[in-house]
């Protein structure tokens, strides 16, 4: 189950992740939508970054029946980009989600060999995604 707490009422509807989350999943995961002031703060706090970013991710110790973990999205960010890279703000949410999903599940674009940009290139195909910002640097 995905929990969604929208801080800034952008009014998403749960089944536009669904698919992506079944996919890769059945844990629960909390996504909070927040603004770029909020991210910032927690990208400060918590990697020492003082910046907004468009997402971030906190995992949680595998035990049985806990969630999978936080993804924090900046809707600021998601309006920004996809203006910017002229698509819809519904898929770059879905880039972002499948971007932080992967990080929860252990992916690490920082310090892998490529296995994180070639699974979201994969997950971007089956959804029918434009590229997302690994891709397009890859």
């Amino acid at each position: 189950m995905i929990l969604i707490d929208d801080r800034v009422a952008f009014g998403l509807d749960e089944d536009l992740l669904q698919p992506i989350y079944a996919s890769l999943t059945d844990r629960d995961v909390e996504l909070i939508l927040t603004d770029d002031a909020e991210i910032r703060q927690l990208n400060a706090t918590y990697r020492g970054i003082d910046k907004a970013t468009d997402v971030l991710s906190f995992p949680l110790e595998e035990m049985p029946g806990a969630p999978l973990g936080m993804i924090v999205i900046s809707i600021d960010k998601v309006r920004e980009k996809a203006t910017e890279l002229g698509h819809s703000q519904k898929e770059e949410l879905q880039l972002l989600f499948i971007h932080g999903l992967l990080h929860l599940l252990g992916y690490d674009h920082e310090s892998d060999e490529g296995e994180m940009r070639q699974k979201e290139a994969a997950l971007i195909r089956t959804f029918g995604l434009p590229d997302s910002l690994i891709i397009r640097n890859g």
